[in-house]
């Protein structure tokens, strides 16, 4: 759509790009189109921070969740200059070393934002070999969320240990990848077999 609709979810408006998620999920419930325990969301990288934000904005929305490779410790990363891509991703988050630009992205990190509460049942995926989103952010975002949620929920953490950012480059294996998100998702779903 542009480089006008990007800019309008970028920098001081990136909480446009939750709000707006958030409102079209709201419009399939209200329109019928389904229903909240019927209602799946999934993203990877950026789109696993969009899936970390919204869960924190509206647990109560999404009946299951699968974030892949999910960038959701934004603030503490955007803070390391020494990481290959923090630098040049300036201009998409912004420099969490400016005052005004940390407590922007301090708004919607979905990490630094984790509550007591209840939230839906989550997949979140990382893979040991990424050098975009190291593995470490996710799994320390799932240890986290395991001592603050109140739900009997599953939130599961698969690490695979041989694939980078974009997981398994096997035909086989991203089929096998691609098999346990399905079946998550039924499973969460209640799809009978």
């Amino acid at each position: 759509m542009g480089k006008a609709w990007h800019d309008a979810g970028r920098m001081k408006n990136k909480r446009n790009t939750f709000t707006d998620f958030v409102s079209s999920a709201e419009y399939l419930v209200a329109e019928r189109i389904t229903a909240r325990d019927r209602l799946a969301i999934e993203g990877g990288s950026a789109g696993g921070l969009l899936m970390g934000a919204v869960v924190n904005m509206r647990p109560d929305l999404f009946a299951a969740v699968i974030a892949h490779v999910p960038f959701v410790d934004v603030l503490n990363t955007m803070s390391d200059p020494t990481l290959p891509l923090t630098v040049g991703e300036y201009e998409e988050w912004g420099n969490p070393a400016k005052k005004d630009e940390y407590d922007y992205i301090r708004t919607y990190c979905p990490y630094t934002n984790l509550m007591r509460g209840a939230y839906p049942a989550m997949l979140v995926k990382t893979s040991f070999n990424d050098s975009q989103v190291f593995y470490h952010e996710p799994a320390k975002y799932v240890a986290r969320l395991r001592t603050l949620k109140t739900d009997q929920n599953p939130l599961l953490l698969k690490t695979n240990m041989a694939a980078g950012h974009g997981g398994a480059s096997g035909r086989y294996d991203y089929l096998h990848e691609i098999a346990l998100d399905e079946a998550f998702l039924l499973t969460r779903l209640g799809v009978a077999r």
